[in-house]
């Protein structure tokens, strides 16, 4: 369900420009086929609901609903493209397409039938015993921010892996709502910077924002020697989606900017410390991943916005990644304390609950 939310909110950000044209809801059916595409939005359409169908059919699977594989993995996503079709009626900056359902659809059954060949060659049965072997009984909620924390770094970022910096805007929409109220001066005052982050600064929020989300799945994982082959593959993956996003922001040939000498240093920092702090206990990983969000997020938020982060917004704001602006700004806005809220309700089970062997 919550991938069914992402793929509404994509499909209809911004959420402005909405308009009554006469036209019936549902006219997007009959209507002709669109006469300009792009390659771009046929696989965007096609794979975005690849997923979706793929998760609904083995949820069902799990449920033991064998019939339900095809009504929950192909007809839900279906209705679903339907309903925002018809909705996309009336945004001015979306254009609903018979073309785009007809791929959505499509995208959704061959999840499925991905889905029903992984279970009848073993493979789901397989990759239960191993998430068993390797991570303990409650890490669905962990292993969820972990799968989620790379598609936040995606938006460009003032701080590359520094997740959560949202008090400017916080504070100006407070403004706004507040404006003309005695409540307006619990705001600081406007137009007052901070000084920038010095280089030390920011090497040391890169170690912080990278150490988060490797602790958490430490939390989760039950022997060190696993935790250390997890590290290694997060770090690389890290580094990957930092140059896809620059790839994505400024083009191929600087795709590694971003990549400056402070965020190396952060980067080696957090490499190191992982190596020590993959024997510690599970609780006391949590604990530090709390630690590290909290710094991370009372420095981020009183830094100020670098000149390039302006820029790289407004490329991420025009053309193909209109569809994921709003998706991964979220993300990169709410993950930190979706963390939090995690680690906290993982420290207050009672410890005999899921012990994992350090």
């Amino acid at each position: 369900m919550l991938y069914a939310a992402l793929i509404g909110y994509a499909s209809l950000y911004p959420f402005s420009g909405w308009r009554i044209q006469g036209v019936d809801p549902w006219s997007w059916l009959l209507a002709p086929w669109p006469q300009y595409w792009t390659a771009f939005d046929v696989g965007a359409n096609f794979a975005g609901y690849m997923p979706l169908g793929l998760l609904l059919a083995l949820g069902a699977m799990r449920l033991g609903w064998r019939s339900g594989v095809w009504w929950l993995g192909l007809l839900m996503p279906a209705v679903l493209s339907a309903a925002v079709e018809s909705t996309q009626t009336y945004l001015l900056a979306r254009v609903p397409s018979n073309v785009d359902f007809l791929l959505n659809s499509g995208g959704a059954l061959v999840g499925v039938l991905l889905a029903v060949f992984l279970d009848q060659t073993g493979m789901v049965r397989r990759w239960t015993q191993w998430r068993e072997s390797w991570f303990g009984a409650s890490a669905y909620g962990s292993l969820v921010l972990v799968a989620l924390w790379p598609l936040a770094l995606l938006y460009p970022l003032a701080v590359p892996f520094g997740l959560g910096q949202v008090w400017d805007r916080v504070a100006e929409t407070l403004g706004e709502w507040w404006w003309d109220t005695p409540f307006m001066y619990w705001l600081p005052e406007q137009g007052v910077s901070n000084d920038p982050l010095s280089p030390l600064t920011e090497a040391f929020c890169v170690a912080l924002g990278l150490l988060a989300p490797l602790l958490m799945a430490f939390g989760d994982l039950r022997i060190w020697w696993r935790r250390l082959v997890f590290a290694a593959a997060f770090f690389l993956a890290a580094l990957g989606v930092g140059g896809l996003s620059g790839a994505l922001t400024y083009g191929p040939t600087h795709a590694w900017s971003w990549a400056t000498e402070p965020v190396q240093a952060g980067v080696v920092v957090a490499f190191c410390a992982a190596l020590v702090l993959a024997f510690l206990p599970r609780r006391l990983c949590l604990a530090i991943m709390l630690m590290c969000l909290g710094v991370s997020l009372a420095v981020l938020n009183r830094a100020p916005e670098v000149p390039y982060f302006a820029q790289s917004v407004e490329i991420w704001e025009q053309g193909r990644f209109i569809r994921f602006h709003g998706l991964s700004q979220w993300l990169s806005w709410i993950w930190p304390f979706a963390a939090i809220v995690y680690g906290l309700g993982a420290l207050a089970r009672s410890p005999g609950r899921d012990r994992l062997p350090a």
